[in-house]
Order: structure tokens, then sequence, then C-alpha cells
């Protein structure tokens, strides 16, 4: 049988900067949707970026929490405080909790929480000055997107984690990077052949979809990706550009419970004729030819 999937619940910013919100998020998702792991983001926005990025209004002013696009990063974080508060929350739920990191500051002090997994997103996955740190520092699994990536750059990726011996903690995951992804643009395919090139050298292979619907995750389960991320938030319509790509709490729930039904069904059959066909061949199968 294949193994288990495993869906991770990408909240990301969709909190919208409110912690009771992002609590809420984390006990729906827990409790209604049954998903064993929720995901957080976390930047220093000053880090990440130039003073005139940080300046600058936001490209989306409708979807701008400050006045600049600084402000808006900065209004979307939460302390490394609240972050432990919010573990301690998934903790209490059983829920994992893991968290994507943007730079080196943030890296460290989600390091230092010790979650299950951590993030790296696709926009830093060659920024090896960062896997580093995680190397060095934690010890769990690091989870590695690839959108906007070259074959040639997810050469490199597998191979810096194998020479410092991480190899076994990675998880590639295929990803478009677009919110939301038009089907032509989610390239399943590209699940099977990152699991014939690394399947064998790394820990698994996933799939961050941006796509809308349940059934293209279902199919990248059924291709090989163990590993299942998606938005979530509670409401689709509210600002920020993530929303829109995301899942509410009943498509969560119903992508959790399909995915699990279909890895009950992922096998070959036990025997030539199952134990379940054989009142239907007594009654209904009969040789016309006879």
């Amino acid at each position: 049988m294949t193994a288990p999937p495993y869906l991770i619940a990408e909240i990301g910013c969709n909190h919208c900067g409110d912690f009771p919100h992002a609590e809420e998020l984390i006990r729906v998702a827990a409790e209604f949707c049954k998903v064993p792991c929720v995901k957080f983001q976390k930047r220093a926005p000053r880090e990440v970026l130039t003073p005139d990025e940080y300046d600058a209004p936001h490209p989306n002013p409708r979807n701008s929490y400050g006045d600049t696009y600084g402000e808006h990063r900065e209004a979307l974080e939460f302390t490394l405080d609240q972050h432990r508060e919010l573990k301690a929350l998934c903790d209490a739920l059983g829920v994992d909790y893991s968290c994507s990191v943007w730079d080196l500051t943030s890296a460290r002090e989600i390091a230092s929480l010790q979650p299950k997994l951590i993030k790296i997103p696709s926009a830093c996955n060659t920024w090896f000055e960062l896997a580093e740190v995680l190397c060095a520092e934690y010890g769990g699994e690091i989870h590695v997107s690839t959108g906007m990536t070259a074959p040639e750059e997810i050469d490199a990726i597998v191979a810096f984690y194998e020479r410092r011996q991480r190899a076994g903690d990675l998880v590639l995951y295929h990803c478009t990077s677009g919110y939301p992804v038009p089907f032509d643009d989610v390239n399943l395919l590209e699940i099977p052949r990152l699991c014939e090139r690394y399947g064998d050298r790394v820990r698994g292979i996933g799939f961050s979809g941006h796509h809308l619907g349940i059934s293209v995750d279902i199919a990248g389960f059924a291709l090989g990706a163990g590993y299942i991320e998606r938005h979530f938030t509670l409401d689709r319509t509210q600002k920020g550009t993530d929303h829109a790509a995301s899942l509410e709490p009943d498509g969560l729930r119903r992508l959790w419970r399909d995915m699990q039904a279909t890895q009950r069904a992922l096998k070959t059959k036990a025997k030539d004729v199952l134990d379940i066909e054989e009142p239907q061949r007594a009654k209904l199968k009969w040789d016309r030819n006879a």
C-alpha cells in the first residue's frame, strides 16, 4: 500500500496580522478539517527588503495593510514569542506546527522552536547561506519548494544537502509560482520526474499547489507526492493575494478525506478474485460459449 499522505494547511499570512484569527485558523484546521500540519511564514522585513523596496507603495494597494510595502509586511508579522504560542496551541491540539522562513534572522528564530519541519520557499531555495543556517542550527525536516527553479538549480540544491549529510531530511516540492495557477500551468508530470531523479536521494517528494479545487492535489498524490501543501483561509474573499488560491474549511476537510481514501485505494489486488467479488462471480459470471 502507498505510504500515508501528509497534508499541510498553509496559513501563511492569511491571518491578516491578527493573532486571534491565526489561532482560529489553527483550531479549524485541527478540529474540523483534522489535517496533520499547519504552516505559517516568517520574515524580517528590513532584512528581506532594500530601503527602496521597503518605502515603495504596495504594487496592489487594495491588498495592502500599510502605507508602504514594508509597513504592509510588518503588519503581517508575528514575533517569535507569538510563534511560540502558536506552536504551543498546535501541540495542544495534536497538529504539527511548521513555518516558512525568508531570511537568516527568521531561520534562526524558527529553528530555536525546533518544529517538525521548516520550509524554504521557492524564492529563497538557492540562497545557500540560508540553507546553511538550517543545516547547522536545526535538526528537523527541511522542505524546499522548486517554483521558478531550473533543473540544474534543483540538482545543486540536492547536492548541497547531500554534502552536508542532510538529504535524508530534505523534501522537494514541485510548485508553480502563481496565484492562482491555471490548470495548464500546474504540470503534474514534474512530480514523477522528481521522484525518478531524486526519490532515492531525499526524504520525500511533495506538491505545493496554488490552483483551484482539490482534484489536482489527489492526482499529485497518486503520482508520487507524499506531501501536499495547500493555502488555507476562512474566507477566500478577504484582502490579500493568497486568499483566492486558498481552500476554505470544507474544501480542506474534503481534500484530507479524499487523500486518505485514495491512499487506501492505491494498491494492487491481493488475489485474482477478491473476497468481495466472490458472491458476484457466483451470481453473475457465466460463459456464453459453454
